[in-house]
């Protein structure tokens, strides 16, 4: 009889394509993951995988066995959450990983809010760039990602994509600096500015530098920083200028460190995006999570969930 921990384990080496990732997935040595599929295939009595220097691929025998599985494991994540009481559960985890923006500024709150709810529940939350989280989606390492960066290039036919809503992105400056007392900047006011900026490699910083190179902004990058905490605070200490949304300065500029000017005739806009594996069930832990979330972000009440 097929054993479903062993399917389980035999679905994972086919997603992540080598025993050592799956593996490194299930916290298992590589050994005891070759020997679970081996078990498999002597109780099948056929090979499952062919084995090569680059990893595995499934034989006819192994592509037959996985349209199964993935059928199999459906059903079994369905019957699962068609009777679990999440209320009522003694743990569960949702895994988040979000952009820095929304990990520090948004998801705290959020959490908060749902712990409350759910105080058996834990979300446990890494903070990273959006390809990362691309990735770790794709690995199954986490179970939703939040990200404002944008998507190109990251093409993956099984990536799901809901927009959750748009924020406009702010001129911030500092005590120090002369356009302290102003209400709002011009785009051309940006030409020759010093700018604080995000590392080259993450998509707010390859977002902002398109925004500014289309309106013809020449930029003279002072500083650049991998979180949104340094960058505030060389604002503030009067290093430049950065671009930012609100939420993200909002305590600073309650007590006057720094402040938010609005772009006249050219405003910056960024989306606040979910993403999901759509080759995975959402667990009852992750709906639960979401359909809290729905209370704050109408696009995801209308999600089906």
């Amino acid at each position: 009889m097929l054993n479903l921990y062993k399917l389980e384990i035999f679905a994972i080496v086919v997603e992540t394509g080598s025993f050592s990732a799956a593996a490194d997935r299930l916290l298992m040595t590589q050994p005891a993951v070759s020997q679970h599929i081996q078990d498999l295939e002597a109780s099948l009595g056929t090979r499952l995988f062919a084995r090569g220097r680059r990893g595995v691929v499934l034989t006819s025998a192994g592509e037959t066995l996985h349209d199964y599985t993935r059928s199999i494991l459906r059903m079994v994540a369905e019957a699962e959450n068609a009777v679990t009481d999440v209320q009522h559960l003694a743990s569960g985890q949702v895994s988040v990983a979000a952009t820095p923006g929304v990990s520090v500024y948004r998801l705290p709150e959020w959490i908060q809010g749902f712990r409350a709810q759910y105080p058996n529940l834990t979300v446990s939350v890494q903070t990273s760039i959006t390809p990362q989280i691309v990735a770790d989606l794709r690995g199954g390492r986490i179970d939703l990602g939040l990200i404002e960066g944008e998507l190109d290039g990251l093409d993956w036919p099984q990536l799901g994509v809901i927009e959750l809503e748009t924020d406009e992105q702010f001129v911030i400056v500092g005590p120090k600096h002369p356009w302290w007392d102003w209400d709002g900047v011009k785009c051309e006011d940006l030409n020759d500015q010093l700018f604080v900026m995000r590392q080259r490699n993450s998509q707010t910083r390859i977002w902002l530098d398109a925004r500014l190179a289309s309106a013809e902004i020449n930029v003279k990058v002072a500083a650049e920083f991998d979180n949104v905490e340094s960058i505030k605070r060389a604002v503030a200490q009067g290093m430049g200028i950065t671009i930012l949304p609100w939420y993200a300065v909002q305590s600073e500029q309650e007590i006057g460190l720094l402040r938010a000017l609005p772009v006249e005739g050219g405003r910056l806009q960024r989306k606040l995006k979910l993403i999901w594996n759509k080759g995975r069930i959402f667990s009852p832990v992750t709906r639960t999570f979401l359909r809290f979330l729905g209370q704050s972000l109408p696009p995801l009440a209308q999600m089906q969930i």
